[in-house]
């Protein structure tokens, strides 16, 4: 009896605490933002430690709007479900896309950019590896990072391809440049981006349409009033403009 009563009491107590995200953030005085640092133009870390990127940008603005400081808390596309899971961030930013288990676990904000996925492969193949068909070869060495929808994607459509996880997403391009992949699927944006890095060397397969859709959105624990501030001051961002000054100013960084 005992036993059970003290079950029914931590089961009382969970959604108190999962609402009380925002009180949490004003007492303390600290918005703790989770990012991986390795998705440009969304997220980067620079090799001092400083990051740079849109999601960045908008960060700083969210927790100036709330009055609070900020503290961006290094996460990887691998672990991000773990940390979000245990707590290390009250809201993950950085290209994050909406996905259904991480929706389980915490809610979205409005979407702020919707994409698709789509190949980068060297120039010389753009106009050869146009379809999923076309890249699940055994021929074809597809590369992926680790963790997330570019790896799911790969291994649910790639099965006959010759596979590779690299651990760096950071620098898995270098790896088609230099030869030693053919191809990469992995969100449109970050194709083009990547494309404009590595210009004459990268180019953004001539696909006729994205292979998916998708979303994306800040990953915020879960409380409603947290949501709504959130919603509220991206919103503004949206509609004064500043979101799109904040994407263009990183697309055209190196």
């Amino acid at each position: 009896m005992r036993m059970l009563v003290l079950l029914l009491l931590i089961c009382a107590a969970v959604p108190a605490r999962a609402e009380a995200v925002l009180d949490h953030i004003r007492e303390a005085g600290v918005l703790r933002v989770g990012t991986t640092g390795d998705y440009k133009p969304f997220s980067f870390r620079n090799a001092d430690g400083s990051y740079v990127g849109a999601d960045i940008d908008m960060a700083r603005s969210l927790a100036a709007s709330m009055g609070v400081r900020l503290e961006l808390v290094p996460t990887a596309w691998g672990r991000m479900m773990a940390d979000f899971t245990a707590a290390q961030f009250d809201i993950a930013m950085g290209g994050v896309t909406n996905l259904p288990d991480r929706a389980a676990k915490g809610v979205f904000a409005h979407t702020i950019y919707v994409d698709g996925k789509r190949p980068i492969v060297r120039c010389g193949d753009a106009g050869r590896l146009t379809s999923i068909a076309a890249i699940d070869r055994p021929e074809v060495r597809v590369i992926v990072n680790p963790g997330a929808s570019n790896e799911a994607f790969a291994r649910a459509h790639f099965g006959h391809a010759a596979l590779t996880v690299f651990p760096d997403n950071a620098t898995v391009f270098d790896e088609i440049a230099a030869g030693r992949a053919d191809v990469m699927v992995t969100d449109g944006i970050e194709v083009d981006h990547q494309s404009a890095l590595h210009k004459g060397v990268l180019c953004p397969a001539a696909v006729q349409a994205p292979f998916t859709r998708l979303e994306k959105a800040y990953w915020l624990q879960p409380d409603r009033d947290l949501l709504a501030v959130v919603n509220a001051w991206e919103d503004r961002e949206v509609e004064t403009g500043q979101w799109k000054q904040d994407l263009d100013r990183a697309m055209a960084a190196p």
